[in-house]
């Protein structure tokens, strides 16, 4: 899926044990390539076949990726509103189906006021309070809700633009097909790039691992990904293509860099174990989600 390691141009990792050797960029590279070639036939498969399953993608990848961020928040202390956040996440992408990007919002709003609501009358494990001077008052609210405002854009949201694509009557498919080839296309290239020729860090202070040899291999590849795909299966302008293809490679190279940040707030490597390889689903979509909001937008406000 996206990327977390693109850029990345570091020397080989060894396991505790001294046996265990990993790639340059700190992966398992067999098992990160068996898993991306499965999502990548899973993602295929829905848009040539049934191309509105990639809602249905989209509502799994939210649930799984929402719960993914909530464990980790709460194992750093924070108090966050589990079950109007993954509810809320699934109502604002199925009302979609119905309502296009008026649901996403309605259902976006919604959400957040629920969950503000709610986080007033959660408690917060962590204080020591005298049960009988009756029930504590919110603590750390601002925080908590801020959190929890975040999250809900970062995820739910950010990941409806991606099914808002599908729906065009002639060019969901390959709308989809362009995001998720060119966020691929930046991986591979920001990775084969920051391996080989990475010396010169991006951002070390959030992400040592990612070069500016990387960044220029994503361009590379990712514009030319969108700019093929724009081209011959879009019948776009290649002028177009070239848009597309810079403006995703930036927002996901930068929404790699977000999540680096948060995990290290949070003192974390991965938000999860779920992908061999990967680490958990959320490190998977960590470009994806941004670039899902630019190319909505991109394919909205360019001619059809």
């Amino acid at each position: 899926m996206a990327t977390s390691d693109a850029g990345a141009g570091t020397q080989s990792d060894e396991s505790a044990g001294g046996a265990k050797k990993t790639s340059r960029a700190g992966r398992d590279l067999p098992a990160a390539i068996a898993v991306g070639l499965f999502t990548g036939g899973l993602v295929v498969g829905s848009l040539l076949f049934a191309p509105r399953c990639w809602v249905v993608l989209c509502a799994g990848a939210i649930l799984v990726a929402s719960h993914e961020v909530v464990r980790r928040l709460r194992e750093a202390g924070y108090v966050i509103p589990v079950i109007p956040l993954l509810i809320g996440g699934q109502a604002t992408v199925w009302l979609t189906w119905p309502f296009g990007a008026r649901g996403a919002l309605a259902g976006f709003g919604a959400t957040v006021v629920v969950c503000l609501i709610w986080r007033l009358f959660m408690r917060d494990d962590s204080r020591n309070h005298d049960p009988a001077a009756g029930p504590p008052p919110p603590s750390n609210y601002l925080r908590d809700a801020s959190a929890t405002i975040f999250l809900t854009a970062w995820v739910p949201l950010f990941a409806t633009f991606a099914a808002l694509l599908v729906y065009h009557p002639k060019e969901g498919a390959w709308r989809v097909f362009c995001l998720m080839m060119t966020v691929v296309a930046s991986d591979v290239g920001g990775y084969a790039f920051g391996v080989l020729f990475g010396k010169h860090p991006l951002v070390p202070s959030i992400s040592p691992k990612k070069s500016w040899e990387g960044l220029g291999g994503s361009l590379v590849c990712g514009i030319t990904a969108a700019l093929l795909i724009a081209r011959y299966l879009g019948h776009r302008p290649p002028w177009e293509g070239v848009v597309l293809g810079f403006v995703l490679v930036l927002t996901c190279v930068f929404g790699d860099l977000v999540e680096s940040q948060v995990k290290r707030d949070l003192g974390i490597k991965d938000m999860g174990r779920l992908l061999p390889g990967h680490g958990g689903l959320m490190d998977r979509l960590d470009g994806v989600l941004p670039s899902a909001v630019a190319a909505w937008s991109l394919f909205t406000v360019l001619p059809a």
